[in-house]
């Protein structure tokens, strides 16, 4: 590889000499957000280092986006990433480098000598299925992968510039604020619906860029970045060049829905299957499974990289194109996340066991609730399916525990010690649904994107009353109604007793519904611009309109609604800088705002009386106290807690409770803000190690309930959170 100079003046290039202990060399690269230097440590290593332009240096929402990046660049695996060696976001200029790697990236290779031949071509694409695998294991979405982001190593394909946002450099905008992509490599929803991006989104990307590798040009292409998303949209994919026994594979990842595509662990499999001697070849060298399993989530050391978009004089390493990678954004739609290797086994028996505290697997339950000392008895019971995916949504009572899962309606447990009382019919969506409700006296369950609405008896598991609910856009569970809201804005507003139509009403496209005890129906609209939110009340018992407010900003509630409805306040890259508080209970009407000190990604909430606690990605935990000095409000306490995800918040017993994206749940001081305890870690040991959902744990009978990618719900003693 010839050695890399920089052949022109960019901004910055050879300013600052110096980040942390790094004596900064030649210029590799620059861009939007920062320039990337080669330099060396004490011991000779050889690294890429991005230092952040002085412009964003001085700007406090950008150093919190990459104090948050950083983090979470961590935990992704260094096997097919350029990883982190050294970072400083709070430095004057903040900083990160990460190792650097020689070899062209894709776009360069292909460029420089054509496309690949079909042997190298199934190495490379294994390769980088493989590293989808284990950065989807981190819990993070690439949302850029194209051919510039991926370098040839000698060991293997690399994924880097796992990027973080730069709304200012996108071409496309939707009504909601700019895109994060290149348009080429970009799938259907990350044009119609960004804010729900998953996984699924990457492997569209990896089709795009194996095609790219096959053929020299991609499946969509254009001059022009909006006729290739309208290509990308509604355009059959060309796959003309392609070799004719990958069209079939490609084909798949380029689907429109994502519940079409595949796997990365499909990919990569049906790819090695196809290229038995990729073993054996040490230019593209695919690692062999680790673990005891074909997928295992193992926990490994975390890596990210740097970034620079622009490079100069040769072929750029990894380090100098890398930024830190974007997490998924929380997504209500999660059917339309989940793999469609699972529909086959959707509707497959539920085998329920019981296991015994600290046994993952099955096995009798304790005989008694309480252990010597008077401390509630832990349980946990893996709620298993035939595809072992996905994971147990639930809610709880005093005496039990009603849950969701993979492909049953619904399962109660007792709470004393998780033993199974009943369970309901399978459904036929493998990624279950959302947490039911109790109202009206019976369990309200409704399955993730639709189907039928089901009214149970909350004590044999019967079903009351039904209803089909797939031609509506949302069904919420309020007070003692069903809603259920079309796209349009119309709402029929059902008895949740009896299932009988109470009223039905014309509300606002777009409208979330939120119940106040005892007071009116609320719905929350933002305007398409989001520069104003409307909050319209209706009366529960009829749906007359009663008043409405138009906010500034663009605002989501935050539930349970109470003597006054909180929201999270967010810009138009979804991130959260501020909560509202809006007074039901006075004339007025008055409106409270009190800023975040720093803006959160991807926030969930959840009130308790006057304190919203609020997660973010990364693992931010945030408690406002919104009544605070004197009804100005103000941040109790920010706890950085290190998971990558971070479920929405559930309060009580002096806590703050939340589940991870590894299984774990975490307890913290709700006074304090410290962690107090944190269970063991239970992930899935299969190859369905993500799931785009994170249900909230429950409180109810002294005990907290959680549940846990392995399938698992378990209850520990909230008061004793140190024991866990």
């Amino acid at each position: 590889m010839p050695p890399l100079r920089s052949t022109g003046a960019f901004p910055d290039a050879e300013q600052p000499g110096q980040a942390g202990q790094y004596r900064l060399e030649e210029c590799l690269g620059h861009g939007g957000m920062g320039v990337v230097h080669l330099a060396s440590s004490a011991s000779g290593l050889r690294l890429a280092v991005k230092v952040v332009h002085a412009e964003h240096a001085a700007d406090p929402e950008f150093r919190a986006r990459f104090r948050q990046e950083v983090a979470a660049a961590r935990r992704v695996s260094g096997a097919f990433t350029a990883p982190v060696v050294d970072a400083d976001p709070d430095a004057p200029r903040p900083w990160m480098a990460t190792l650097f790697i020689e070899g062209p990236t894709l776009a360069e290779e292909v460029k420089g000598h054509g496309p690949l031949d079909s042997a190298r071509l199934r190495r490379v694409g294994a390769g980088l299925a493989e590293a989808l695998r284990d950065i989807h294991r981190a819990g993070v979405v690439h949302r850029d992968l194209k051919p510039g982001n991926v370098l040839l190593a000698r060991d293997g394909p690399k994924v880097i510039d796992f990027g973080i946002s730069r709304p200012r450099d996108s071409e496309l905008r939707t009504e909601t604020g700019k895109l994060i992509g290149t348009p080429p490599f970009m799938a259907p929803e990350q044009f119609q619906r960004p804010r729900e991006v998953g996984p699924e989104a990457d492997v569209f990307a990896l089709g795009a860029v194996l095609v790219h590798a096959a053929t020299g040009r991609g499946p969509f292409d254009s001059d022009s970045p909006y006729i290739v998303a309208y290509q990308v949209v509604h355009d059959d994919p060309d796959l003309t060049g392609v070799p004719g026994d990958l069209v079939p594979l490609l084909r798949r990842c380029l689907a429109k829905d994502p519940a079409d595509r595949p796997s990365p662990y499909e990919v990569m499999v049906a790819l090695r299957a196809a290229s038995p001697s990729a073993a054996h070849d040490t230019q593209a060298h695919i690692p062999a499974q680790r673990g005891s399993g074909p997928d295992t989530a193992a926990d490994r050391p975390a890596a990210g990289a740097g970034e620079a978009e622009g490079t100069r004089g040769g072929r750029a390493p990894a380090g100098a194109r890398a930024l830190p990678p974007h997490r998924s954004r929380p997504r209500r739609r999660a059917v339309r996340l989940v793999s469609a290797a699972c529909a086959a086994v959707a509707a497959a028996a539920v085998a329920f066991s019981v296991a015994a505290p600290g046994d993952r697997g099955g096995g009798s339950p304790a005989p008694a609730a309480n252990t010597a000392d008077g401390a509630l008895r832990p349980w946990s019971v893996p709620l298993r399916e035939a595809s072992g995916s996905g994971i147990p949504a639930c809610t709880a009572s005093a005496g039990a525990v009603f849950c969701t899962a993979p492909g049953t309606t619904a399962v109660r447990l007792e709470a004393a010690d998780g033993t199974t009382a009943w369970t309901a019919g399978a459904h036929a969506r493998p990624g279950g649904g959302e947490a039911p409700v109790l109202s009206g006296g019976l369990l309200q369950v409704t399955p993730s994107g639709g189907g039928r609405h089901r009214a149970l008896d909350p004590e044999s598991g019967e079903v009351r009353w039904e209803r089909d609910a797939s031609g509506h856009a949302a069904v919420r569970v309020a007070g003692g109604l069903v809603l259920l809201v079309s796209a349009d804005g119309r709402l029929d507003a059902l008895d949740a007793a009896t299932g009988a139509v109470r009223w039905t009403a014309r509300g606002r496209a777009g409208a979330q519904w939120v119940a106040s005890p005892g007071g009116p129906l609320l719905a929350v609209t933002p305007s398409a611009d989001g520069s104003a939110t409307t909050v319209g009340a209706v009366a529960p018992d009829d749906g007359r309109p009663l008043w409405e407010r138009r906010l500034d900003g663009l605002l989501s509630p935050v539930e349970p609604a109470g003597p006054a409805l909180h929201l999270l306040a967010s810009d138009l890259d979804g991130f959260t800088d501020a909560v509202v508080r809006l007074e039901l209970s006075g004339a007025d009407g008055s409106v409270t705002r009190v800023p975040l000190d720093a803006p959160v990604d991807q926030a969930q909430a959840a009130a308790h009386g006057d304190t919203v606690h609020v997660t973010g990605a990364g693992g931010s935990l945030i408690a406002v106290d919104t009544a605070a000095d004197g009804g100005r409000g103000a941040q109790l306490w920010r706890l950085e807690t290190a998971a990558a995800r971070l479920s929405r918040p559930a309060a009580g017993a002096g806590a703050v409770f939340v589940s991870s994206g590894d299984g774990r749940l975490l307890a913290v001081d709700a006074a304090r803000g410290t962690l107090v305890g944190q269970s063991d870690p239970r992930m899935h040991t299969g190859r369905n190690t993500f799931s785009p959902r994170l249900p909230a744990p429950v409180l109810a009978g002294g005990r907290v309930h959680a549940t846990a990618p392995d399938g698992s719900v378990f209850a520990l003693d909230a008061a004793a959170p140190g024991g866990w």
